[in-house]
């Protein structure tokens, strides 16, 4: 687990992403598959504070595990990357206007997010501790 830092903070936080198009259609087939991990791979290009980590796109959901800083709320990052990525591939592929028909996009409006953290028990030792870690007596790794 790496820390990263900004004007003000210094922050780890990862979160696992989760959502499908819309309807659960299997539409992430060969090609629009690896154009869209080729669209989400370079999301830091764009906001250079989102890091991917990992990302696993399958034929009717995607999985993604991703920093985002502390200034950007998770909603937010969700929708930048839906909007920015829904808007690529319809680009691409203009038949997903027939699939749509009459959708904003191909995406489905939720999504699912989880928490990629430090170890609880590793929290409450560094904290325990910290006094002596303080002190340089105590090393804990992360």
């Amino acid at each position: 687990m790496e820390f990263r830092k900004s004007n003000h903070s210094i922050y780890s936080t990862e979160y696992h992403l989760v959502w499908i198009p819309r309807y659960r259609r299997h539409v992430l087939t060969k090609g629009i598959k690896e154009y869209t991990e080729d669209i989400l791979t370079h999301i830091p290009d764009i906001d250079p504070d989102i890091e991917v980590i990992k990302l696993n796109v399958r034929v009717d959901h995607i999985h993604m595990v991703i920093v985002i800083p502390p200034r950007i709320s998770v909603a937010q990052a969700v929708q930048f990357i839906k909007t920015n990525s829904s808007r690529q591939i319809r680009v691409k592929f203009p038949f997903f206007k027939k699939v749509y028909r009459g959708q904003d996009g191909i995406w489905s409006r939720g999504y699912c997010v989880s928490t990629v953290g430090i170890n609880e028990e590793e929290i409450l030792r560094y904290v325990e501790y910290q006094e002596k870690e303080d002190k340089g007596q105590m090393k804990l790794t992360f």
